[in-house]
């Protein structure tokens, strides 16, 4: 999948909502919260992520803009999460292995410290078939 950078661990805020956040790059730019300052029991399904991901996406820390992970724990090996990817609308990690229940089913997260890479399995379907011109 990519190499993990942690950049850093900071506050965001908007709206008067101050949120924890961690920042990583995997060749692109990630942030990741389990929630806000004074509440870490982030409930992923009640977010409004139309709302809230562009918010993130478009904040001044961010001049390229962030791919946004929101980040409900279950326990310390099954998390469960909704991404807002910037640019896009919504898309269907701790120990060195968890799952992380998606709209499109459980992913299996697994960091392999000899390599420093993450590995991600799951269910796949394909949902688009083309070809580009080169």
């Amino acid at each position: 999948m990519g190499r993990l950078e942690l950049i850093w661990g900071s506050r965001s805020g908007f709206d008067g909502v101050t949120w924890n956040v961690t920042c990583v790059s995997m060749g692109n730019p990630h942030c990741v919260t389990f929630g806000t300052e004074g509440d870490q029991n982030l409930q992923v399904d009640e977010l409004d992520l139309a709302e809230i991901g562009p918010k993130f996406e478009h904040h001044e820390v961010f001049p390229a803009r962030t791919n946004t992970e929101f980040v409900q724990v279950f326990t310390p090996s099954h998390l469960k999460m909704r991404v807002w990817e910037r640019g896009q609308e919504q898309h269907w990690l701790v120990e060195l292995t968890c799952t992380v229940d998606l709209p499109g089913g459980p992913l299996q997260i697994e960091w392999r410290e000899e390599d420093n890479h993450i590995y991600m399995t799951g269910p796949a379907e394909v949902v688009f078939y083309g070809s580009v011109p080169l």
